[in-house]
């Protein structure tokens, strides 16, 4: 595929994975906001989409051969599959341990940062909500329903209500980016902030892939029929 200022940013990231780094870091939303051309992504950030292209294409064809797995060229049972094994099943496991920490580092030193530490522990606490909700519906209805071969019209009523679970919770995330200060991590903070903030920041970056494998490739794939 040749990379224009009008290719959406979403099959960019789709057609070449490793394109994501450089997406990611000029925080370009490549998942949510997959549908927007690159100009138009680069434009809200104040960015030159020439020059992004060019960090993209440096970055495609200098690649060590990592995270370059084509998702939009396999079946939607492999899709799926990988989507419970690489982000599913890690996120029960990390939701409910970076809940406690945000919780941890709120009554232990809200004190010091009172504006944030509290609304912090109450995002992550309703994100984690939300995403385990959405998680079990995603397993027990509408992904037996894709490999089962349910009609498009079908399923397409609840794969809009995922996708708009997908929109809040980018805004969560970006709410926790705000809370955070771009994940810096303060200078007086103890062992359990700093592990919160480093996790949190992995979060981010995992489900913006998480959710651009869904929206960008497997929902558009299924709908398509």
């Amino acid at each position: 595929m040749d990379i224009t200022i009008d290719t959406p940013v979403g099959q960019i990231a789709a057609e070449h994975p490793l394109a994501t780094r450089t997406l990611a870091r000029h925080r370009i939303d490549y998942c949510c906001g997959g549908d927007r051309s690159l100009g138009d992504a680069c434009e809200a950030k104040g960015l030159e989409a020439d020059t992004v292209m060019a960090e993209i294409e440096r970055e495609i064809t200098s690649g060590d051969g990592a995270d370059q797995q084509r998702w939009d060229t396999a079946s939607p049972e492999e899709i799926i599959a990988h989507i419970i094994a690489t982000y599913h099943t890690p996120l029960r496991e990390e939701l409910p341990r970076l809940d406690a920490m945000a919780r941890k580092v709120a009554a232990v030193h809200g004190n010091r940062r009172p504006k944030t530490l509290p609304l912090l522990a109450a995002t992550v606490s309703a994100l984690r909500a939300d995403l385990e909700r959405h998680m079990s519906e995603e397993e027990q209805v509408v992904f037996p329903g894709i490999t089962a071969g349910s009609e498009a019209d079908d399923i397409a009523p609840r794969v809009a209500d995922l996708e708009q679970d997908h929109e809040e919770a980018g805004a969560a995330l970006e709410q926790i980016r705000r809370l955070t200060g771009d994940f810096e991590v303060p200078g007086e903070a103890c062992a359990t902030w700093r592990a919160l903030w480093h996790g949190l920041a992995d979060l981010e970056r995992t489900m913006h892939e998480h959710v651009h494998l869904e929206n960008n490739v497997l929902f558009p794939r299924v709908m398509a029929g």
